[in-house]
């Protein structure tokens, strides 16, 4: 069930380009399952995920004098919240490569915000939103938490770098204990526009991805990132 808040930011137009960074294996996984891995929201590297800024802190921890459940449930929220990660850009990222893919294997999915959306399993019976991450100062901006979904599209100043964009399912509803993440149900083909494969890397493994693919049953277009080109002087 895909869902959207008003409050929710994301780019009006369904074309607007959006990247995946991963290696190999996880495409294998991905194509083969037919299913997206989604990482457990505290499971991520930065330990602020999913927690608030301190002037909205601040408000929670009053409302908690009369309430003492009510942090406790934002503390439990964050494991019953899985995440997916996207870069939002019209252009592949130098940076992206960088951080990551390993060594000079990698590769890219080019999809849009339209195709996310349709990709989306409409017999999920999860919740499931498609945000933008608004970039705020920790200590001094407010989170507004009327929607339980708030604290999972604001990030540090610091990660402005990723230009993400989220897709979150909310599993809180089900009887369900997650460990590190959840696979959930999507269209493949929706999804994946184009596959990029590393700007470094070798003419083997650029067919070696392109034989994988064919092998699989799928026709994307693939090609090798062109950032790498000869240059021209």
């Amino acid at each position: 069930m895909y869902t959207h808040d008003n409050h929710i930011q994301l780019p009006s137009d369904p074309d607007t380009i959006v990247w995946k960074y991963m290696d190999l294996s996880k495409l294998i996984d991905l194509l083969l399952s037919g299913k997206m891995f989604m990482s457990r929201s505290d499971k991520f590297e930065d330990q602020y995920e999913g927690t608030f800024s301190e002037p909205t802190y601040e408000e929670i921890k009053k409302l908690s004098a009369d309430n003492p459940g009510f942090l406790e449930y934002y503390k439990q929220h964050r494991e019953q919240v899985v995440i997916s990660s996207w870069h939002l850009n019209e252009y592949e990222s130098f940076a992206m490569w960088q951080i990551f893919t390993q060594k000079q294997e990698g590769l890219a999915i080019q999809s849009t915000i339209g195709r996310l959306q349709k990709a989306l399993a409409p017999e999920n019976q999860f919740a499931q939103y498609i945000g933008e991450v608004n970039y705020i100062d920790y200590k001094k901006e407010y989170i507004p938490f009327d929607n339980t979904f708030f604290p999972f599209l604001f990030k540090r100043k610091s990660f402005q770098y990723e230009r993400e964009v989220r897709i979150i399912t909310d599993v809180s509803g089900f009887d369900m204990k997650i460990d590190n993440g959840l696979k959930i149900d999507v269209d493949i083909c929706q999804m994946i526009e184009k596959i990029y494969i590393h700007p470094k890397s070798e003419n083997w493994y650029k067919n070696l991805v392109i034989e994988l693919v064919k092998r699989l049953g799928f026709d994307f277009g693939i090609e090798k990132s062109d950032l790498e080109s000869d240059i021209l002087i």
